[in-house]
């Protein structure tokens, strides 16, 4: 097994520990240690951000060749085209490097990084297509949702039928975009739908997309894999929309809601509080490290937020500043010898199991 310099160290320190509380034996010191070696460089880690930055230059490269004036007139006589022919070019674009992706993927399945680079750059040129696609076809009805809509619908087919949870993912975003923009556009983009604001909507909104991945993902067992992401993004949108419902409710209007005193609020950071608590207790029981980590992340940002809300304007700034970085210091230590236990815990258990 494989270590960093920090993980070695740590091991290294725990088994010395656990030597001289007579733990384990001499023997079973020496096999703990020739379990692992140290690593002198992360090239995993310089692999996956290598590809994200060669990612970046392209679109760096692409802007800057756009921005000189003799370059964009040669473009424009390029794509001069309708927009159909557009559409139908990035299309094929989209799927020569879904086609490159998945050749990889078969192939290559260990270049993790690198092939899911190209699936990237093929959810790209899709976005591109659609977006042509809805030029094409524009009625003048402002009704673009549509366009995110099946956005998700090929994105979600697509990674689905590659297993690309990158792509997956793309499609989890692409609806929650339509379902706000849709709830807006059937509002006449009011500031209520069904009366609910945009954060109260997007809290139903995460509720189900996490009893949808609950129910498909568990069942679906060639496809678990994709339960992670599904309930990452439904924690993220859930507990977000919940945040900023803690800090302006269920108003629409910033007049209004001015007016609103602090304790009309108070419910809303109670229910904030109640749902990262319920995450917590389910991760604790179940074992579940992401809910856990969300529950413990937004019951922090819960009390933070009221620490504003409340000791902002009484307090001293030099008083306030000093106490939130006391907090943070205590918080950080705390969260750091956790991490070292868990990171103890893990590394012990898979030299049990090697």
């Amino acid at each position: 097994m494989q270590l960093s310099k920090k993980e070695g160290k740590i091991l290294d320190e725990a088994i010395v520990n656990w030597l001289k509380t007579d733990v384990i034996s001499e023997s079973e010191s020496l096999k703990l240690k020739t379990s692992y070696e140290i690593i002198s460089f992360d090239w995993k880690r310089v692999a996956k951000y290598s590809l994200w930055l060669a990612i970046s230059c392209i679109v760096i490269s692409i802007s800057s060749v756009l921005a000189y004036k003799w370059l964009i007139e040669i473009f424009k006589k390029l794509f001069n085209a309708p927009d159909s022919i557009k559409c139908i070019s990035f299309s094929v674009l989209s799927g020569g490097l879904y086609f490159l992706g998945v050749r990889r993927k078969t192939h290559h399945p260990n270049k993790v990084y690198s092939n899911e680079a190209i699936f990237f750059l093929g959810v790209a040129a899709t976005a591109i297509s659609i977006a042509f696609l809805g030029k094409a076809i524009d009625t003048g009805s402002g009704h673009f949702s549509l366009l995110l809509l099946l956005a998700a619908i090929v994105y979600a087919l697509l990674g689905l039928w590659f297993s690309s949870k990158l792509v997956w993912l793309f499609s989890l975003l692409s609806l929650g975009s339509w379902f706000g923009t849709e709830t807006g556009y059937a509002s006449g983009w009011g500031a209520y739908y069904l009366g609910m604001n945009y954060p109260l909507r997007f809290v139903l909104f995460g509720l189900a997309l996490l009893i949808f991945g609950s129910c498909a993902f568990n069942k679906w067992k060639t496809r678990s894999e994709f339960l992670g992401p599904t309930k990452a993004v439904g924690l993220l949108y859930l507990f977000i929309a919940l945040w900023i419902m803690s800090i302006f409710g269920n108003y629409g209007d910033p007049v209004v809601w001015q007016r609103a005193k602090q304790f009309e609020l108070f419910h809303w950071s109670i229910l904030f509080a109640a749902a990262a608590i319920g995450a917590i207790y389910h991760g604790v029981k179940h074992d579940d490290g992401m809910a856990r980590g969300f529950g413990l992340t937004f019951i922090f940002i819960n009390l933070y937020t009221r620490f504003f809300e409340y000791f902002w304007e009484g307090t001293h700034k030099a008083i306030f500043f000093a106490l939130l970085a006391l907090s943070f210091w205590y918080l950080g230590t705390k969260a750091e010898k956790i991490w070292q236990l868990n990171l103890v815990k893990n590394l012990t258990s898979q030299s049990t199991q090697a």
